[in-house]
């Protein structure tokens, strides 16, 4: 091999390892390459890593949103704290459908008929609420949850993509 291409095969396994590539292969007439790489042991280190920053943030968010409070002239205070309170949890409590599928959204069966559900409906959990079309195929999406539609979060005939939310449902 030629330094140049012992340089390109270091620079494409630099990237393959930045991207978390785990295999790669390239096969170029007489040029077959295949690479593999292992995966790290410290994968479970970083997802406990995650678990105790996210146990500590709802105890950082509740410390830094008194200081604020703690700054602010007596007459204000109490307001400023009581506004905050119900800012924060608009969404608590919330159960969110997600699109099982990558498609478009539709919120009727039909152009001009009227929407599965809209915000204030009550739904069972197996009910239909929206259609999600993919190849051609239309895909009825059901409730995976009893409740009240609080709120739409895509718009008809927009491209969805999978896990993305599609509803709000009040339990």
């Amino acid at each position: 091999m030629k330094q140049q291409d012992i340089d390109d095969l270091r620079q494409l396994i630099d990237f393959l390892k930045a991207h978390g590539v785990a295999e790669f292969d390239l096969d170029r007439g007489d040029l077959k390459i295949r690479l593999k790489f292992h995966e790290h042991t410290a994968a479970p280190a970083g997802v406990s890593e995650l678990a105790r920053l996210l146990a500590a943030a709802p105890a950082a968010s509740a410390h830094s949103a008194a200081a604020p409070a703690h700054s602010v002239p007596s007459h204000t205070a109490g307001s400023a704290h009581a506004a905050a309170a119900p800012a924060a949890d608009p969404d608590a409590g919330l159960h969110i459908v997600k699109s099982p599928i990558v498609g478009t959204f539709y919120g009727s069966p039909s152009p001009g008929s009227p929407s599965f559900v809209s915000p204030g409906d009550r739904v069972e959990k197996g009910q239909v609420i929206c259609i999600v079309e993919a190849m051609k195929l239309m895909n009825e999406i059901e409730a995976d949850a009893s409740g009240e539609i609080v709120r739409c979060m895509v718009t008809n005939s927009q491209p969805i993509e999978f896990g993305q939310p599609l509803f709000a449902i009040r339990p």
